[in-house]
């Protein structure tokens, strides 16, 4: 008998974890994929504007690549590799505001 009462508590102690999820879940706000957007958007407007720029150079340079205007092909293409080095710096810089706010004063 005492066997199954230590068998059952070692059992109980092996969930833990779940408690532990529960507490941070309660603890966390859920946001649907559009404010998560709107947060990101307002935290840093210059990398989805940047996306945005990457994305319409793409596909007009290759909409003119498929309709034989090259020049304007390569012009989009290079256009292109500008806009994504925007967008990486622009991320850089938000990542390093971030960490700038995040970290306590310690003056």
């Amino acid at each position: 008998m005492e066997n199954k009462n230590d068998s059952s508590s070692t059992d109980l102690s092996q969930f833990d974890w779940l408690q532990l999820k529960k507490d941070i879940d309660s603890e966390m706000k859920i946001e649907s994929t559009e404010q998560k957007f709107i947060r990101k958007f307002k935290e840093n407007p210059l990398v989805p504007i940047g996306c945005t720029v990457t994305l319409g150079a793409l596909t007009y340079g290759l909409w003119s690549f498929r309709h034989g205007r090259s020049q304007m092909s390569q012009y989009m293409m290079r256009l292109r590799i500008v806009a994504q080095g925007f967008t990486i710096v622009a991320m850089l810089v938000g990542i390093g505001l971030a960490a700038k706010r995040a970290k306590p004063d310690l003056s």
